[in-house]
């Protein structure tokens, strides 16, 4: 019987779980989807409830084709969206939905924690500057708005770690994720207890932090035989979606030269760090990696996410490779239109979620496919402007670029053209999930060690060719100036 590692990630739009053997080979996957709530405008969460059913669901999934294989997992790691929060009771009942990631309603929470905290302390200790979608806000939010709920409140948990606390009964986190919370200290890797104290709160709401390659516990009986794995199956703490992501594609602290870029709903730019250098200003976050360094995180809110808008509200009748055609063949123009895309505020390097999107100097003689190529090349000079924050402290060199939009060879020439980096489409359809199991194999023994597991980023021959965008992003910088008051 093979031996293979289960990797699980509770992403937002579902759960994917992944088998993997000893050279990173998937052997066997499954994937499980549930609802995002939206009860207020501003708000998202889910319930805690329907991402252990799907994943307890896509796990049984996979044991069966596991049996089928011939193989045996050894180890489980885990993995997921970053930022959420779970409020469990002392018995370690859920108290309500967790608020997500994208969940804007903590601006009151985010000024009080600035208040208390002055800004370059904060970042000085944790990295980041206090941002309306990390969890330590969330956690102030309850005690304001849901003082009867946070009366009963005893631990809060990210989501992927609630889900291992469901999985062995054990309460635990790893740097990964823990530095999105908040409230981590960069420097010694646990919870900063002067910054808890400031707030009024306890660290004993916390979990233990541990690294991301320990083993929190073992799956427990009754679950193993609901699923059909092992029993006493170790679990392994794993990694945020990022950082795991960062592990599957083989980037490490030790070669700070290649990163990753992503072209998904929203666009990020991640960049290997051996030491915690934050961005003094907080334009950028600074997070633990996996690995046993850091990563520095640039995140443009909307990227994929921005043409998708386009095509299901403004073009339905259009393929979204037709829209892609016809944006290759716009000529260039004195007239270009520009795209600013903040249709859910921004991330890096403004940090400010009340930034809205706008197409600029349309005329008559425009179509659809110069809108597009606008929202292309926009994105393009959004990312732009976060790696001009992150340049002086990274060693970039090269860019692995990831999700849908990086099979566009159009929109890999805008970004590799507006980063001044070379932009590589990798072959690789690994993922946070397939990080998750790679970080699990030291402790299943298919590896003795994380960087004999990761493996070595798989660079193509060629990057992909630069494309010059039609519009200036010297245009770009000055409509960001005229509309919101500061340089873009």
């Amino acid at each position: 019987m093979a031996e293979v590692t289960v990797g699980v990630d509770l992403g937002t739009s579902g759960v994917k779980v992944v088998a993997l053997d000893a050279a990173r080979r998937s052997v066997a996957s499954a994937t499980r989807s549930y609802p995002l709530l939206t009860p207020q405008p501003g708000w998202t969460e889910q319930r805690p409830g329907d991402w252990v059913a799907a994943a307890l669901d896509a796990l049984s999934e996979v044991a069966g084709l596991l049996r089928e294989g011939g193989h045996t997992p050894a180890a489980l790691g885990l993995s997921g969206q970053m930022h959420g929060a779970v409020f469990l009771d002392a018995g370690g009942e859920v108290l309500r939905p967790a608020p997500l990631w994208n969940d804007q309603r903590t601006g009151a929470q985010v000024r009080q924690i600035e208040a208390r905290i002055p800004r370059p302390d904060l970042i000085a200790r944790t990295g980041n500057r206090a941002v309306t979608g990390f969890q330590l806000p969330k956690v102030l939010w309850l005690r304001d708005e849901e003082p009867e709920v946070f009366a009963r409140l005893a631990h809060v948990l990210l989501p992927k770690d609630y889900l291992g606390y469901v999985l062995t009964g054990e309460l635990a986190t790893e740097p990964s994720d823990a530095s999105g919370v908040g409230a981590l200290n960069l420097a010694w890797l646990d919870w900063d207890g002067d910054i808890l104290g400031a707030l009024d709160l306890s660290p004993t709401l916390f979990p233990g932090v541990r690294p991301s390659t320990a083993r929190v516990g073992t799956l427990r009986a009754d679950l193993a035989a609901r699923t059909g794995l092992p029993a006493s199956l170790p679990v392994v703490a794993g990694g945020g979606d990022n950082a795991a992501a960062g592990i599957a594609l083989g980037l490490s602290a030790a070669r700070p030269e290649t990163g990753s870029l992503s072209l998904g709903t929203s666009g990020v730019l991640f960049a290997p760090l051996a030491r915690p250098t934050p961005d003094p200003g907080g334009r950028v976050h600074l997070f633990a990696h996996a690995d046993g360094g850091y990563h520095l995180l640039g995140v443009t809110l909307a990227c994929a996410g921005a043409l998708q808008w386009v095509h299901d509200r403004l073009f339905p009748e259009a393929e979204l490779g037709t829209l892609l055609e016809e944006a290759r063949a716009v000529p260039a123009s004195e007239e270009g239109v520009l795209f600013l895309p903040f249709l859910a505020g921004e991330r890096s390097p403004h940090m400010d979620p009340d930034l809205r999107g706008a197409w600029l100097g349309l005329s008559l003689a425009h179509r659809r496919g110069h809108l597009v190529r606008a929202v292309l090349e926009g994105t393009a000079f959004a990312l732009a402007d976060t790696y001009d924050v992150m340049r002086e402290h990274v060693g970039l060199r090269s860019l692995l670029a990831t999700g849908g939009g990086a099979r566009s060879d159009l929109w890999l020439g805008l970004m590799a053209d507006a980063l001044g980096l070379d932009v590589y489409r990798t072959g690789s359809a690994a993922g946070a999930a397939e990080g998750a199991a790679v970080l699990a194999m030291p402790e299943g023994g298919l590896h003795a060690r994380l960087g004999e597991a990761m493996g070595r980023p798989d660079l193509p021959e060629e990057p992909a060719p630069p494309v010059p965008s039609h519009a200036p992003r010297g245009a770009y910088t000055a409509a960001f100036h005229r509309l919101y008051g500061g340089p873009a």
